[in-house]
């Protein structure tokens, strides 16, 4: 009885082990980046504390009510939205 032939298997290769350009790596972020993003999150917390504390001792900021709230938190989140670039 004839021997049957034997199949070569191919050589596994991990998918993009055959790509040839460089990935590119960004560098650290911009320190003008890193102080905006710093001065937003501490400005709606100094917002909400002041809103607490001397709220009528402010008097345009008595008259905008629960929009302290809004302003005061949307600064600390838009803050803590850019740490998701931060390098």
């Amino acid at each position: 009885m004839p021997k049957s032939k034997v199949r070569k298997k191919t050589v596994y290769t991990p998918p993009g082990a055959d790509r040839k350009t460089p990935v590119k790596v960004k560098g650290p972020t911009h320190p003008v980046y890193i102080a905006v993003m710093l001065g937003l999150m501490l400005l709606g917390l100094v917002w909400l504390v002041v809103q607490y504390l001397a709220v009528d001792l402010i008097p345009w900021m008595s008259q905008l009510g629960p929009l302290n709230f809004l302003i005061g938190f949307s600064l600390i989140v838009i803050g803590l939205l850019m740490t998701m670039k931060w390098r």
